[in-house]
């Protein structure tokens, strides 16, 4: 068997253990997805009309509805690969790793197992976040169906990046409570962007760093994409933080996975 064969079937089966993983202990992942529900729903049904005349809306919840979703879907992803640094820590710290490298299978099939199945689950997130915003009234009539390809693609480059970069602060917790604690500004950058008020209403101050943290970018560049916006330099600030924190976390997480003794 060749080497990329052989490193074919050690991730789909490293893939299926940790959905199996994930099937059997749903209450990470849904506590996880609860955060940017629960967000969703006190924005638009508590605070929406305020928000809205805020925006130009003219106190017309709706419009809120509109601005807000593609933030959320973004924050959801942030969410929920939270759950891969705990689960990557708690294979670090429960010995399983160490049963893995005594056995013949592909080295890195363990990581790729985890950041595979972590884009799964967060795209199945991403859909339910999605489903709920459509519920509420959330609409994108105006995309053409390669805007609406490009947005997936979007969605998914941004969450293979933040899927490498959990997968790191997992390698170096020392327990799941700390790569719980390591992985918190992956769902605090989303409160500090654009997903929830627009930059220009922020403190002058404050503005640069709201307008070029990594999630702005990219929920501007969804909401241009869906809602036909103006996208301006944010598509190309997005797609640049996409590749670099997927390259960062991949050199990361492999380097630390293969330094580390256990």
């Amino acid at each position: 068997m060749s080497n990329l064969s052989l490193a074919v079937r050690d991730s789909s089966t490293m893939l299926r253990r940790n959905l199996l993983h994930a099937r059997r202990y749903p209450s990470l992942t849904l506590n996880l997805l609860l955060t940017p529900v629960m967000l969703l729903l006190l924005f638009v049904y508590v605070f929406g009309d305020a928000m809205s005349a805020g925006i130009g809306g003219g106190g017309d919840r709706s419009d809120y509805v509109s601005y807000l979703v593609p933030g959320l879907l973004l924050m959801t992803i942030g969410s929920t690969t939270i759950g891969t640094a705990v689960s990557v820590s708690n294979d670090m710290t429960e010995g399983i790793i160490a049963r893995f490298r005594t056995m013949a299978i592909h080295r890195g099939s363990v990581l790729v197992g985890h950041v595979i199945g972590s884009v799964v689950q967060s795209i199945m997130s991403v859909v339910l976040v999605g489903a709920v915003g459509v519920a509420i009234g959330f609409r994108s009539t105006d995309a053409t169906a390669l805007e609406w390809l490009a947005a997936f693609g979007l969605l998914l480059l941004f969450t293979l990046a933040l899927t490498w970069i959990a997968v790191g602060m997992g390698l170096i917790s020392p327990n799941a409570e700390a790569a719980s604690n390591n992985a918190l500004p992956l769902i605090f950058l989303p409160l500090i962007s654009s997903a929830f008020v627009p930059i220009d209403s922020m403190p002058g101050w404050f503005q640069p760093i709201a307008e070029y943290q990594p999630f702005t970018p990219a929920i501007e560049t969804l909401r241009g994409l869906l809602l036909g916006t103006g996208i301006g330099h944010n598509g190309w600030l997005a797609l640049g933080w996409c590749l670099a924190l997927t390259a960062l976390g991949y050199v990361w997480a492999t380097s630390k996975f293969n330094s580390d003794p256990n």
